[in-house]
């Protein structure tokens, strides 16, 4: 299987990575290969590679071309930071360009310790591996940015929990797995060289058009807020809850990244949250506007250094940015609730409107999926009416 590897992060970021060897694993067995996304990466995958395929999204057999290196990053972790984090079970084995020019991660989650670990196994059960792919999959069929799932492999081993589980790795691709916690870490530790390196670095691949911006940096936020905001918007209007949504959980991109607690609604309530350690509901369906709030604004806080060295003056653009996140949301988010309830302009439909509604859903406790079929249903019927 050629992979055609172009791995420009561990080319060109040298130091904001630790180099990493996936364990090798017993016995491992393909569970289950996406083949429309091995398509779309430009992979022919048959049958008779399983046994191939196992091995290498395994980590027993590395592809010719792979430079495997483990992320450093740092994070907010349900408020608290956490200097250093980074992948402690997973690494990056390349990136690879796909045939309409796109660049993916293909990284392997599960595959043992890496240099950030903390003492930990790096591996995966197969349970958290199944549902990511299986999530991760059903989201980008409702066209909601995600990170992808290419393969799930059992390895044989037996992993320790409360019990003994059996192993398993994830192949997760990604248009990269820069996170806000990837410029917290360099913000904290290293300062203005880095964090502009890694500002330059990240534009330089999601957003080039930005790279003449008078201030790229300042335009890098903007951007990402965006991204997230509209990817909330998306989360909210399929009932998404995610349980995890601390500051190494949100990638630049504007993918959604890590399934670990998470789920969908069924009977509408603001308050729901899918995690057994968020005893306080900080991320619960109706919270994750304010989380993304306040996400974006420890962001805008690690990028503060490469935005000063540009202009000093634009830290006060910067604020005015995270300050609008709320009335930037909201428009999003009215414009998504009329989509789904396919109704037309502005006009139509007030946030006063909106808003309401949401309250009669909670108070009788509808079910989120089906109502806005069934209410798109007898709108029709009744302009059908009417004629």
């Amino acid at each position: 299987m050629d992979f055609t590897f172009d791995n420009s992060f561990h080319d060109n970021m040298e130091g904001f990575y630790a180099p990493a060897d996936p364990a090798k694993p017993l016995a491992p067995k393909l569970l289950a290969i996406n083949h429309t996304l091995a398509a779309r990466l430009g992979f022919y995958v048959s049958e008779s590679d399983e046994a191939e395929l196992a091995r290498i999204f395994s980590g027993e057999q590395l592809p010719d071309g792979a430079n495997p290196l483990a992320f450093a990053y740092a994070g907010h972790q349900f408020g608290h930071f956490s200097p250093q984090l980074g992948d402690g079970r997973a690494l990056l084995l390349g990136e690879i360009i796909a045939p309409d020019g796109a660049r993916f991660d293909i990284q392997l989650k599960g595959s043992g310790p890496t240099a950030f670990s903390r003492n930990g196994d790096g591996k995966a059960t197969i349970g958290p591996v199944l549902r990511e792919f299986l999530v991760s999959e059903a989201m980008a069929a409702m066209g909601v940015p995600t990170t992808r799932s290419l393969a799930a492999v059992e390895t044989g081993d037996r992993v320790q929990r409360e019990r003994t589980y059996p192993g398993a790795v994830l192949t997760r691709i990604a248009s990269s797995h820069i996170r806000v916690g990837t410029f917290q870490f360099f913000a904290a530790h290293f300062g203005v060289e880095h964090v502009t390196q890694l500002s330059d670095y990240t534009i330089g691949r999601h957003f080039s058009d930005l790279a003449h911006a008078a201030n790229p940096h300042l335009a890098l936020l903007d951007r990402v807020i965006g991204l997230q905001c509209d990817l909330v918007a998306h989360w909210l209007g399929v009932g998404f809850v995610h349980g995890v949504m601390n500051t190494d959980n949100v990638a630049i991109s504007g993918e959604t990244i890590d399934y670990g607690p998470c789920a969908f609604m069924d009977r509408f309530s603001v308050n729901t949250v899918f995690s057994s350690i968020d005893a306080n509901g900080r991320y619960a369906y109706g919270r994750q506007p304010q989380i993304l709030h306040w996400n974006m604004a420890r962001f805008a806080e690690a990028l503060l250094p490469a935005i000063h060295r540009v202009s000093p003056a634009d830290v006060d653009a910067a604020k005015d940015l995270v300050d609008a996140i709320p009335r930037r949301f909201r428009a999003i988010w009215h414009a998504r609730v009329r989509a789904k309830l396919g109704l037309g302009g502005e006009d139509i439909v007030d946030g006063e409107f909106i808003d309401s509604l949401f309250d009669e859903l909670e108070h009788h406790g509808v079910d989120f999926t089906s109502f806005f079929p069934r209410a798109r249903d007898a709108a029709a019927r009744r302009r059908g009416n009417a004629l």
